[in-house]
């Protein structure tokens, strides 16, 4: 059974940084597309970014673009988005996704079990 390990987040003040990291237990998802979601109280969850596997393509929603950095590190078996530039509006609980397809990340085959990030005034 494979599980998303979730690991960094917390409070910062606004245009502060942080690191989220996660990774794989169980085995190597080797060939998955991996992401990052949010979701704020009282909102749907929202796509952040996508890494694919191989040629690593990151793509970006326009509210994270120029902020948020998504890296994967292949041997190391492990994603992280690093944030910058954070505002109040970023407040939400974070999670990690993974599947073999680009395209269903959205429903993902596996979650991480999710970060709060907040981010103050």
């Amino acid at each position: 059974q494979v599980q998303l390990v979730q690991s960094g987040g917390g409070l910062v003040q606004a245009g502060g940084s942080l690191t989220l990291s996660c990774e794989p237990s169980g085995r190597t998802l080797s060939g998955y597309a991996m992401g990052w979601f949010r979701q704020a109280p009282g909102k749907e969850r929202e796509f952040l970014t996508s890494i694919s596997w191989g040629v690593k393509i990151a793509r970006y929603a326009d509210s994270v673009k120029g902020r948020f950095t998504i890296s994967r590190d292949s041997m190391k078996n492990t994603v992280s988005l690093q944030m910058n530039d954070l505002k109040p509006e970023d407040t939400a609980v974070y999670y990690c996704a993974a599947d073999l397809a680009l395209s269903r990340l959205g429903s993902p085959q596996y979650w991480g079990q999710g970060t709060q990030v907040t981010v103050s005034s």
